[in-house]
């Protein structure tokens, strides 16, 4: 089989930084074509260094390179309108999360991809790591927890500098395919307007990092959300809120609270402040990322803590990239991050948005 062409639209994100590096890991599989930024000294540094063979100032030059597979990185207010027109043009996609704007895009988008036969997958690294498939696993085997009653999902992490437009360092290996620092790779530092711009973001902590939460706890459950009542608080009079407080009532007639707060940079060495907490019936699932803590209670076997190793709870976007990669060859893997999974978390995410800004409990869209 021939090496998949490899189209990159939307270079300026921190998650290019580790997606590019992971993608070079699978360069006897992967072929890089066309790479797209706006800015063109940008657009043409990201080619050279990582070896595209053109690049573009915009996102139809990357389609018409004609790619197998297209990431797309760019800020969330284009993601609909790129990936629909790389679906169409034939391209398996991953979509940085957050994954859409709107609920109507998302639904959109799934749409497009079964009607192209693509696979389409969602920048969500953590469901790819041994915790949080083991957590699935247990939410699956032996009857999970009975009913889902009640979800706590907690996080916190360093996006204050971020959310007023000062973009931090990540310290990592390029070479071991993880995120490197903006200081090692200026071209790939998003622009300030990405995440600070509402009308480009979409709103602040929720949008770039309660997307990920979010995701993980309903890829677990398989819930969706009903009604959603949620505060949110710009202490810095930012244009974006730092802080998110949700009230969730699921389809299923679960309840839920969601709690996202924007953290100091160097406060636990950088790392994800991130627990999810689902009671049933029956018991109760406990995934602590920073702890490295998985454990499950059923009332007819008592507990059960999962033994882990080292670091297993930190974040990487080896996963999606790997998934679409194995994917696209035709490779029987699994897609642990869909984009009916994108629809669940967006639709939360913008009825949250609603809710802020009436002040009232407003109904999924």
């Amino acid at each position: 089989m021939s090496r998949l062409r490899l189209g990159l639209i939307g270079a300026g994100a921190w998650s290019v930084a580790s997606h590019l590096p992971r993608l070079q890991l699978h360069r006897d599989l992967v072929e890089f074509v066309a790479v797209n930024r706006r800015d063109p000294e940008m657009a043409e540094s990201v080619r050279s260094r990582f070896g595209f063979a053109s690049a573009h100032t915009h996102y139809e030059g990357v389609l018409k390179a004609d790619p197998d597979i297209v990431v797309i990185a760019s800020p969330v207010r284009w993601h609909h309108e790129q990936a629909k027109a790389a679906l169409e043009a034939g391209a398996h996609v991953l979509v940085e999360k957050p994954f859409t704007l709107h609920p109507d895009e998302a639904r959109d988008l799934v749409a497009t991809a079964a009607a192209m036969d693509r696979h389409l997958l969602i920048a969500l690294g953590w469901h790819y790591k041994d915790i949080v498939i083991k957590a699935k696993d247990l939410m699956v085997r032996d009857g999970g927890v009975g009913e889902i009653e009640h979800v706590s999902i907690v996080m916190s992490s360093t996006t204050r500098e971020a959310l007023v437009g000062r973009q931090p360092s990540f310290a990592a290996d390029q070479t071991a395919g993880e995120i490197v620092s903006s200081e090692q790779v200026p071209e790939l530092t998003p622009r300030p307007e990405t995440l600070t711009d509402p009308a480009i973001s979409g709103g602040g902590y929720a949008q770039a990092q309660l997307s990920h939460a979010l995701g993980l706890a309903l890829w677990l459950t398989g819930l969706g959300g009903a009604e959603v009542f949620a505060m949110m608080s710009s202490p810095q009079g930012t244009a974006v809120e730092f802080h998110d407080s949700l009230s969730v009532r699921f389809t299923s007639g679960a309840i839920g609270s969601v709690s996202g707060a924007s953290a100091h940079l160097a406060v636990n060495a950088g790392k994800h402040y991130l627990v999810v907490q689902v009671i049933g019936s029956d018991g109760q699932l406990t995934v602590d990322l920073q702890r490295e803590l998985l454990t499950r209670y059923r009332v007819d076997q008592g507990e059960v803590t999962v033994p882990l190793a080292a670091d297993a709870g930190a974040y990487d976007c080896a996963g999606p990239i790997d998934a679409l990669v194995a994917l696209a060859r035709g490779d029987t893997v699994a897609n642990n991050s869909p984009g009916d999974l994108g629809v669940r978390t967006v639709e939360i995410i913008e009825a949250a948005y609603r809710s802020a800004r009436s002040g009232r409990a407003e109904s999924v869209a």
